[in-house]
């Protein structure tokens, strides 16, 4: 039923029923928590953190997402009804906390892994996707490492396709642009040019004439390969961003 609904023209309205009969406290408590709970108006001028979270998932179903992304959206927020009071209508950490509270309507509704999965990464990184613009290359770079994004792209889609749903849920943003969708893209386009073979041959072979037959140096091996993949991507990343970092040095 909760699928059913998510996939739903405008699925808001399943909540409002839910929340009209007094089901979604014993149902999803997580997300019932979060009418009534304030954030700054220069930033989500509709305040409510539960009428954001509806506009997020009637925004989501506007753009054709599939239910995982849907389910993601839903879940998105989940810290901000556990925000101390003393700290509103600011949300510090919020991130985190949803994803700790996430794993519990996992659990409980037997989610599958799929939508487990995204759900997790966008609670942890859809505040970084916004602020992406303002990376530099190596701080883009991590956070397509953390979105696993170079193995999974597909998922990356579906990861921004939230974070857009996210962006226009808000009132007098609807029709906004979402640039980081496209800078992010681009980004996971260049660090995926980045061949790891040669620079994997390159540092063996460099490496084994410096010390050959050390043991102990040879452990570094895989970690010495791993900082030249990432310093190489880094700088695919800030040539096509136009962005530049300080030079890594490899030691």
């Amino acid at each position: 039923e909760l699928s059913r609904g998510l996939m739903e023209l405008r699925p808001s309205r399943m909540f409002e029923v839910l929340r009209g009969c007094g089901a979604l406290q014993r149902l999803l408590p997580e997300v019932e928590r979060l009418w009534g709970v304030p954030q700054r108006a220069d930033y989500h001028p509709e305040v409510d953190t539960g009428v954001h979270l509806m506009m997020v998932l009637d925004m989501s179903a506007r753009l054709g997402a599939s239910l995982p992304v849907r389910f993601a959206c839903l879940c998105h927020d989940l810290g901000k009804g556990t925000t101390p009071a003393d700290v509103l209508p600011r949300h510090i950490g919020h991130e985190e906390r949803s994803a700790r509270l996430l794993r519990d309507v996992c659990d409980r509704w037997r989610v599958p892994r799929e939508c487990r999965e995204l759900a997790d990464v966008v609670a942890r990184e859809h505040g970084h996707v916004h602020r992406s613009g303002e990376f530099g290359s190596t701080a883009v770079l991590r956070l397509l490492e953390r979105c696993d994004a170079i193995r999974r792209p597909d998922r990356f889609d579906e990861v921004l396709l939230a974070c857009e749903s996210d962006a226009r849920g808000r009132l007098g943003f609807e029709e906004a642009s979402y640039p980081q969708r496209d800078r992010l893209r681009l980004a996971l386009a260049a660090a995926q040019s980045v061949d790891p073979e040669p620079i994997s041959r390159q540092v063996s072979a460099h490496f084994m004439a410096m010390a050959p037959d050390d043991a102990a140096a040879r452990a570094q091996l895989g970690p010495r390969i791993a900082r030249a993949i990432h310093s190489a991507r880094a700088d695919a990343v800030g040539q096509a961003l136009g962005v530049s970092e300080p030079p890594t040095i490899l030691r």
